[in-house]
Order: C-alpha cells, then sequence, then structure tokens
C-alpha cells in the first residue's frame, strides 16, 4: 500500500496534487521524518481521542509531543487516548499506526496545533509505515476545512 484508498478518493475529489516519497519502513513520526529526510516541523502526525462518544483528531509536527490536559482545557471537554482497536475501526484502510492527519475523509473533527499554520510544505503517512505524502501547506488546510486551531503541543527536546 502506498496511500489509502479513502485518502486518494478525498484528495482527488478536493484536486489536491500530492508527491509520494517512499522511504525505509518506520514505525514512529520521528523515524518517518528521518527516513524520509523531512524536517520533524514539517510532518504532521494525528493522534485520536474520544471524548467516550466521539471520535477526533488532533494535528501536530512530529517534533512536538500532545498536551493532552491542555487540549482538554482549550476545548472544555474531557479527552482520552483513542485505544489501538478504537484506531483501527476507524482508519480500517490504513496499517496500524500509520495514520494520516487528515480527520474529514474518515468522518472526525479535527484540531490542528498552531505551530503547523504557515507551513509553505506538509508531509504525512499515507496509511503504511513506507510512504510519505507530500503537499502544499494550503493545500493541507483545503484537506481539513472545518478544523479548530489551538496551542495544545509541546516540543520535544
Amino acid at each position: 500500500m502506498t496511500i489509502a484508498p479513502t485518502l486518494q478518493r478525498y484528495m482527488a475529489d478536493k484536486g489536491i496534487p500530492y508527491d509520494l516519497i517512499p522511504h525505509e519502513r518506520a514505525m514512529t513520526s520521528l523515524g518517518n521524518a528521518q527516513a524520509g529526510h523531512i524536517p520533524r516541523d514539517r510532518l504532521a502526525k494525528g493522534v485520536m481521542l474520544s471524548d467516550g462518544q466521539h471520535y477526533m483528531l488532533a494535528v501536530m509536527p512530529a517534533s512536538h509531543h500532545l498536551r493532552l490536559s491542555d487540549l482538554k482545557t482549550e476545548l472544555g471537554q474531557e479527552l482520552r487516548l483513542a485505544s489501538e482497536d478504537e484506531i483501527v475501526g476507524v482508519f480500517r484502510d490504513c496499517d496500524r499506526g500509520a495514520i494520516p492527519p487528515i480527520g474529514s475523509c474518515y468522518g472526525l473533527e479535527v484540531i490542528i496545533e498552531n505551530s503547523m499554520d504557515g507551513q509553505q510544505d506538509v508531509y504525512f503517512e499515507g496509511g503504511d509505515h513506507a510512504t510519505l505524502v507530500h503537499i502544499r501547506g494550503d493545500d493541507f488546510a483545503r484537506l481539513n476545512p472545518k478544523a479548530q486551531h489551538g496551542s495544545f503541543s509541546e516540543r520535544m527536546t
């Protein structure tokens, strides 16, 4: 697999051009950035969350880690990390752990870390652990048109 069919159809429907960047298989977002020779700040990763009834996707750079307490405060609701089984149930056409940071095509609400705004280029996993999708930053915004924006992550040292 190079790109999940759901994501591929969604990008085609929106008219979003993209490049695929194959790389050595990696199991973490930081590993993907390194394997793809991509700056960590330009690799978007998604973290799926649940409020007990609905799922949402928090999107941030690979160079950051989620501050769940800040996100709960920002959204004004209780959230928890989704389980692996829940993630697999939503992202059925993706390899385990290789979820794209595009929630709209999977019916998820999205919140994007403010530090992602203004990136000229964005890279992300498209459904497997050996391929990155590359798009323009303004196209990334078009793929998540109803996304909220906020500050809920912190740069890793």
